[in-house]
């Protein structure tokens, strides 16, 4: 190193000086150290140290040199991330030491050249002894005598390999697992560490191999028969190679899991027998004949090595590898027949077939399988037409299939989303095969490999990746088993959770980990066995369905709480203190319960189940709690129906559960919590609770136990103070800038409750010290912190005793009392229905009505096992969609048979069509539909509908869905239409999506119902700047009126634009033009509809054509999303919502032109734009609005050419302008200056958001934000007055104002003593007292947030 040194050129950096500059370098002197003589006005060169680097406890580390300088390491941290490439720690290297341990480094001055180092990731380093860590085996004693193989395979390789195959030793930085496999003979194997002492060179490492198998090995292939040519090959293979000779690649089954966890996915355990209780048939019970037959189409054969498993009622056979006996097995168009012994495993309810994906050509395409039981002669036919390739469809290589019983239910197959969260940790990731066994109530998955990621790279640091995985339906799961191989460059891995959701009850699972998966790290486990977190237990919120508890359930989407109306109406659109919101628990069993109304005594919450005789049955609900902290009340008659309401809160009906967003999860809270003298839990987590500690201080890492219970001392309304149980007289406190328990009941012991209705949890603020919460420190110790949402003020109260409803020592009345003691006596009474189909329903509506109908189906030559559903259409009405024998224990549908059903119809009057199809879920996805008839009992009469339809998504338009006129004398009623629709994706960029489209058209007679874009005449649908053609058969609609566009895009990356939409009928000339002009989905008020109504181009009466301007500004575009409101001398528009900036929208130097409809509101006389402040980018520079009046062709220019921003001049986001029409004055523009008078009573002031809407003689001003104080730094504080600036076109005399605040922030309580305006209109100056005098609280007063103050009269 140092002569290279002494030969290389130095580099000479001259002085301003005019004296000549020189460095010189000196030998080494006999320590090997390099000096440098220091020279007047002489420039050093860069000083190099040779350092060597070992592992901390790891003696046989060899260590690592290398240079350090300022040139290759600017900085200690620069050389602490280099190393923790180079040694293998599970942290990396984050400390360095002297080889004792003594001293630490911290920077790159404190290493010394030619010294040795400790590498660690820990601050505690264990010595090592250095010269046994240095010596490394002279290659004499290292060398082995040559055996006979050894020789044998040096030869062979003489010839294999040329001298210009030899290659540079190469080093194996991290010691990894290799499993090796004998050419042919997967049977033989042998697991290896690739060491140094093994991995010198290529030649040498197939000599180790040649002694370890007694087998010359000349060549390696990977396990699907690619040659490994190199060392590096090795290093960088999947973990498995395949060890031949001079004969060429053998295809086998080098199935990598099965050999390296063979116990740690256990299947379904084995049921044994005692001895003399062995069935005598259970051997003959266990043979089977398998048939299995491969497709036809190109490519369709494999050569990988198949297996099936087998699973009964009893338990599941061990995966059988199906070997052939004649040719290679599983070829294109080949049937293939194998006998099978599995033991007696009870009644066949599904199989698993998949692959081992090896060989040249893995993939593999099954057409069908056959079984018979040998001993009974049952047979079962299953077909399967599916793929099972990882380059093909979902990437999977297994199949689960359901096997159809006589009088037993088929299971449905379901696709679960598995969302796998890895640990936030220094090298939390892994590039191990991660593989995962699902178990629930009807079996398990099997071990199935996490694949494909929707991640472009999985499992990384801190990463959520979400995986799809087919199975025949489970049930309810409780438990999964995660492990991953071992082998990669990153094999460690730490596991934080994984969530399953069932798509068809879309509950969820949460299995939780919390740990490593390494080998060296934890207890050195790479697999771990999860169990479900206990549905009834998650953050204790099981004594909360306990006798007696009154309850609320919060609905996050509508904002509002469950209500149940005297007239037996439902909404979930209450506030917090509306008593039809509150109900008395009755259980049932175990999470089973009848919440009866509190109010109304004879009413219940409950589902509307058709057909069910005793209303009563279907008030039981089953309360599933989900991860989220929220819960689902789902039918127990029905599993999957549940209590769920759309955005507007009102009752989901079906039409609303097929196009708009809906909530079923549900807040749950109880009353009397903080009741006087209760005890409770503050949890922390599922299992950890606030806690006093033996020295006074507090801490959220505590057990849930009775060191951690609370006693409530109520002050006031929200107030409230917490006693130790344990410790009596001791309180919560905060105080001096310290949180702990030994406040003694003064004022510091004061905290107001909030409620944080999203989570259902509690966070506490103190009294005194306004605006600091009790808050979590990352070591669970407490401190006083501000109110955020990640700084741990999140408390979930848990009642373990309850108190007295009244303050300080009184006592609850003798009614309270008895009313706490009653039940419901009567549970027949408590039927009050909940309704799915309308929430304007009554009791009475459950009851069966007269009007039956009976529905003959015949089927033709293909049958279906998928759900069929029925719509029925009449002149006053339709009903539908209604399911046809679902839940029925027969086998439906089967080809040329007819099967009758009953339904009822009431109020549609005439029928003149029906809608009848599939929905494509079984594994027999097509069917042949050849008649339907519908009679009517009570008459008679009866009405044919001629079909002979093939309903697949495989043959003609893709449609599985047909609709059938009424025949009258033979003919048909009305036509069936075949419509041809064109669709316009629009050019702007990223417009294209691969999302699911759906259509519905209306017209004068009805509806098409949704129906799937499926088959266009372009081979990729909905690109940028493409017209697809899409066809949808309907009976004839007459003329168009809308269309129901719907976009299911679950990510932004899939939004889609539509221009435009076009429809034609075939024979006539004419043609229906829907424009869209904008993006699915689109936000409108804070929710996102996948669906937009298009109405056909045309003059219709009201309808204007709105340009937006925005301004030439690099930065003039805006984010957020844009609305306008029209204000008429009859009535206002409510907000139109234009679009939002992150769909393309709003850019700079652009006109976006929009059509809206303003019927009926009048001559136009104002208009108000607004954005709602979102997006990275909200500030908006609007230039000019153009309104043009369709009809009459009147335009309206309104100059704006200003900023709309919120955080500049008034911070207002919206502009009023007022419309100048001929022969009239335009009203004024008017400024109103608002003085706001906060009280003076202790905790008036507010943090929350504060909004006004002031509203006179000619309309409102809108409702705006009090954004910035003209005279204050801080708004709204106590016995403050604040002076806010409004501008809005005239609103003439001042009538009301209604002012409210939205709840955010630390401090979200608010009394409000009066509201002064003063403005300037017609050179008069006005001022106008709206007195309040009242608390915007909801734990104040009554409860409300909002007040409409009326001005007080002159």
């Amino acid at each position: 190193w140092q002569e290279e040194l002494r030969k290389s050129p130095i580099p000479v950096k001259m002085s301003e000086t005019p004296s000549t500059n020189f460095s010189m370098i000196h030998a080494a002197s006999s320590e090997g150290q390099t000096s440098y003589p220091r020279h007047f006005n002489v420039t050093q060169p860069v000083v190099a140290k040779r350092i060597s680097f070992y592992k901390s406890g790891d003696p046989q580390f060899n260590g690592i040199q290398m240079v350090v300088n300022p040139r290759s390491f600017k900085s200690f941290d620069a050389l602490l991330d280099n190393l923790s490439k180079k040694v293998p720690l599970p942290f990396g290297v984050r400390n360095i030491s002297t080889p004792r341990g003594i001293h630490g480094i911290t920077k790159l001055e404190d290493l010394e050249d030619g010294r040795s180092y400790i590498c660690s990731h820990k601050k505690k380093i264990k010595p090592i002894d250095l010269e046994k860590a240095r010596q490394k085996p002279l290659p004499w004693q290292s060398s082995r005598p040559v055996s006979g193989h050894r020789r044998a395979a040096q030869l062979a390789r003489a010839k294999e390999f040329s001298l210009t195959h030899q290659e540079l030793p190469l080093v194996v930085q991290t010691p990894r697992k290799l499993l090796v496999f004998k050419n042919g003979e997967p049977k033989t194997r042998h697991a290896i560490i690739l060491s140094r002492k093994i991995t010198r060179n290529f030649e040498a490492f197939l000599d180790y191999l040649t002694e370890l198998m007694q087998y010359p090995v000349v060549k390696l292939y990977t396990t699907d028969g690619r040659k490994v040519p190199s060392l590096q090959a090795v290093i960088l293979s999947s973990g498995a190679v395949v060890a031949a000779g001079r004969e060429p690649f053998k295809p086998g089954n080098y199935d990598l899991l099965k050999y390296l966890l063979p116990g740690q996915l256990p299947r379904i355990s084995k049921r044994i027998y005692p001895k003399g209780q062995t069935k005598p048939e259970s051997r003959k019970n266990g043979n089977w004949k398998v048939s299995i037959i491969t497709s036809e189409l190109p490519g369709a054969g494999t050569s990988s090595q198949i297996y099936i498993v087998l699973y009964g009622h009893r338990r599941s056979s061990a995966p059988i590898y199906l070997y052939g006996t004649g040719g290679d097995p599983f070829q294109e168009g080949r049937e293939d027949i194998f006998t099978l012994k599995t033991g007696d495993i009870g009644e066949l309810y599904k199989i698993r077939i998949g692959h081992s994906n090896s060989g040249l050509s893995p993939a593999w395409h099954c057409k069908e399988i056959k079984l018979q039981n040998l001993f009974s002669g049952e047979q079962f036919y299953i077909p399967v037409c599916r793929w099972l390739a990882q380059d093909r469809e979902d990437g999977e290589i297994c199949r689960e299939l359901p096997v159809f019983q006589k009088g037993q239910p088929i299971i449905p197959v379901t696709v679960y989303e598995v969302r796998v969260t890895t640990g936030d940790w220094w090298n939390a990731g892994t590039e191990s095969r991660v593989y995962i066994s699902v178990y629930g109530e009807k079996g398990d998955t099997g071990s199935r490999q996490l694949f494909r990621s929707k991640n472009p790279k999985k499992f990384l640091k801190g990463q959520t990746d979400i995986f799809s995985l087919e199975a025949v339906n489970l049930g309810y799961l409780y438990k999964v088993v995660i492990a991953h191989d071992g082998l990669g460059s990153g094999n460690g891995w730490f596991l934080d959770d994984i969530v399953i959701k069932d798509p068809t009850t879309d509950l969820e699972y949460a299995f939780l980990c919390h740990r490593w998966l390494d080998h060296g790290e934890d207890d050195g486990k790479i697999f771990r066995e999860l169990c479900a977190s206990d549905n009834s237990t998650f953050f204790g919120s099981n004594w909360k369905l306990k006798k007696g508890n009154i309850l609320q359930f919060y609905n996050r989407l509508s904002g509002g709480f469950v209500r149940l109306h005297p007239d037996g109406t439902v909404d979930a659109l209450g506030e917090k203190t509306d008593k039809n919101g509150l109900f008395d628990v009755i259980v049932k069993r175990r999470n089973i319960c009848i919440f009866q109304s509190h109010q109304t005594r004879n009413l219940s919450l409950a589902l509307d189940i058709s057909g069910m005789p005793d209303g009563g049955v279907t008030c039981e609900l089953r309360v599933l709690h989900l991860p989220n902290r929220c819960a689902i009340l789902e039918s127990v008659m029905v599993p999957g129906l549940t209590v769920a309401f759309n955005s507007q809160g009102k009752v989901a009906d079906e039409s609303t559960n097929s196009y708009a967003g809906l909530s079923k999860e549900f807040a749950i809270y109880a009353k009397g919590v903080f009741h006087n003298s209760a005890v409770i839990l503050l949890n922390t987590s599922l299992c950890q609770a606030l806690t006093l500690q033996s020295d006074g201080s507090c801490s959220g890492a505590g057990n849930q136990s009775e060191e951690s219970h609370w006693k409530v001392h109520k002050i006031s309304s929200g107030v409230c103070m917490f006693e130790s149980v344990k410790n009596p007289r001791m309180f919560l406190r905060i105080k001096n800038g310290h949180c702990d328990g030994r406040g003694t009941g003064d004022l510091d012991c004061h905290f107001k409750i909030q409620r944080n209705l999203e989570n259902g949890s509690i966070s506490l603020e103190s009294v005194k010290s306004k605006g600091l919460f009790i808050g979590l420190l990352p070591d669970g110790q407490t401190k006083p912190v501000l109110y955020t949402k990640d700084t741990g003020v999140f408390f979930y109260p848990q009642v373990i005793q309850f108190g007295r409803e009244k303050p300080m020592g009184t006592s609850a009345t003798a009614s309270q009392q008895e009313e706490k003691a009653r039940e419901s006596g009567n549970q027949a009474e408590a039927a009050s229905q909940y309704m799915a189909h309308s929430p304007s329903h009554s009791l009475a509506s459950i009851l069966l009505s007269d009007d039956e109908w009976q529905v003959l189906v015949l089927t033709g030559n293909t049958g279906t096992q998928a759900n069929v559903t029925l719509w029925v259409y009449g002149d006053k009405g339709v009903i539908g969609p209604l399911p046809l024998g679902k839940g029925s224990k027969e086998q439906l549908f089967l080809p040329r048979k007819e099967n009758e059903f009953q339904v009822q119809i009431q109020n549609i009057g005439k029928i003149y069509k029906i809608r009848i199809g599939h929905d494509g879920t079984s594994e027999q996805p097509e069917w042949s539909l050849q008649m339907v008839k519908m009679k009517h009992l009570k008459s008679g009469k009866t009405l044919n509908f001629a079909a002979n339809k093939c309903l697949s998504r495989i043959q003609g338009d893709g449609d599985i869905v047909c609709e059938l006129p009424v025949e009258e004398d033979g003919k048909a009623l009305f036509p069936i239409v075949r419509y041809h629709v064109y669709v316009y994706t629009g050019q702007l960029k990223e417009a294209e999506t691969t999302s699911a489209v759906y259509l519905c058209l209306y017209g004068e007679r009805g509806d098409s119902g949704v129906r799937l874009l499926y088959k266009s005449d372009k081979p990729i649908k909905f690109q940028r700047g493409q017209i697809d053609k899409f066809q949808v058969e309907a009976v004839s609609l007459g003329k168009l009126q809308k269309a129901l566009l719907l976009c299911k895009a679950t990510d932004q990356s899939e939004y889609w634009y539509c221009e435009k939409v076009i429809i034609r009928e075939p024979m006539k000339e004419s043609e229906s033009i829907f424009n869209c002009e904008r993006w699915l989905p689109f936000m409108s008020q804070g929710i996102i509809h996948s669906e937009i109504e298009l109405y056909p181009q045309g003059k219709y009466e009201g309808d204007w054509k709105i340009t937006v301007v925005t301004g030439d500004f690099e930065k003039a575009g805006t984010t957020a999303t844009v609305s306008l409101y029209a204000y008429g001398e009859k009535m206002s528009s409510g907000p139109i919502i234009l679009g939002s900036g992150k769909h393309q929208l709003f850019n700079p130097n652009s006109a976006d032109i929009f059509k809206i409809n303003l019927k009926d509101i009048g001559e136009l006389y104002k208009i108000r734009i607004e954005h709602d402040n979102s997006g990275k980018d909200p500030s908006w520079y609007l230039e000019e609005i153009k309104l043009e009046e369709i009809d009459t062709g009147k335009v309206f220019s309104l100059t704006v050419d200003c900023w709309i921003p919120e955080n500049e001049n008034d911070g207002d986001t919206c502009k009023e302008i007022a419309i100048n029409q001929p022969y009239k004055k335009p009203l004024p523009l008017v400024i109103y200056e608002i003085h706001v008078y906060t009280g003076s009573k202790l905790g008036a002031e507010t943090d929350s958001n504060v909004l006004i809407n002031l509203i006179g003689t000619r309309g409102d001003s809108g409702k705006r934000r009090l954004h910035k104080s003209m005279n204050n730094q801080v708004k709204f504080q106590q016995g403050q007055v604040d002076i806010f600036v409004i501008k809005s076109v005239s609103l003439g005399e001042l009538k009301k104002v209604l002012i409210s605040h939205d709840g955010t922030g630390p401090g979200n309580g608010w009394f409000l003593e009066k509201i002064i305006i003063k403005f300037k209109e017609d050179k008069e100056d006005q001022e106008v007292l709206f007195p309040c005098e009242r608390w915007l609280d909801e734990y104040q007063e009554d409860g409300k947030t909002e007040r409409e103050l009326t001005a007080e009269s002159k």
